[in-house]
């Protein structure tokens, strides 16, 4: 029974680990919330500082010659979608690890509360069971705030860079007409 020893072992030395990485994930998305919220009020005084900073890079690009204007523009605009699902990743990396570990945070203590439960220990029981239960409930709450942070980011990054896109025709456009 050394294997069951050893994993029940290994699995004591990750709930310590785990329980930080879930804290470290609920601090992490608050910040992400607190963001979220003071570009939701930017946007609505009608400032969008992505959009505005891809804009201005397509008209760093669109005054060189003429030849290979289309190809710059399209790197320029491939540059910002590639930023935006960048941000957009770390949101959705929140999504799948926090339920995870609140998984994990619940299966480890778990076992302790069952051995407390063989032994007739009430008290080991129900402490391991809360903590378990805990760990649960944060880790699906951490996964529902991503998903829906990243619903509302997913929604803006698709609005800028329709704009940004625009923005490219609009100078070629102008180009093709020699404006």
């Amino acid at each position: 029974m050394w294997a069951k020893a050893l994993l029940s072992q290994l699995a004591g030395v990750l709930f310590l680990p785990v329980t930080l990485a879930l804290l470290a994930i609920v601090a992490w998305l608050l910040l992400q919330l607190g963001a979220t919220l003071r570009e939701a009020v930017e946007r609505l005084m009608g400032r969008r500082a992505r959009r505005d900073a891809g804009q201005a890079a397509l008209a760093d690009v669109a005054p060189g010659a003429p030849e290979g204007l289309m190809l710059r523009l399209e790197a320029a605009v491939l540059d910002a979608e590639a930023a935006a699902a960048r941000r957009l990743n770390a949101v959705r990396f929140a999504i799948k690890v926090g339920p995870s570990l609140g998984l994990m945070g619940t299966l480890i203590p778990m076992s302790a509360a069952l051995t407390g439960l063989a032994k007739g220990d009430l008290p080991s029981l129900a402490g391991n069971m809360v903590i378990a239960f805990s760990s649960t409930v944060v880790g699906i709450a951490a996964g529902v705030v991503a998903y829906l942070l990243t619903l509302v980011r997913e929604d803006w990054t698709r609005r800028d860079l329709d704009a940004l896109r625009l923005e490219a025709d609009r100078l070629l456009q102008g180009e093709e007409t020699g404006a």
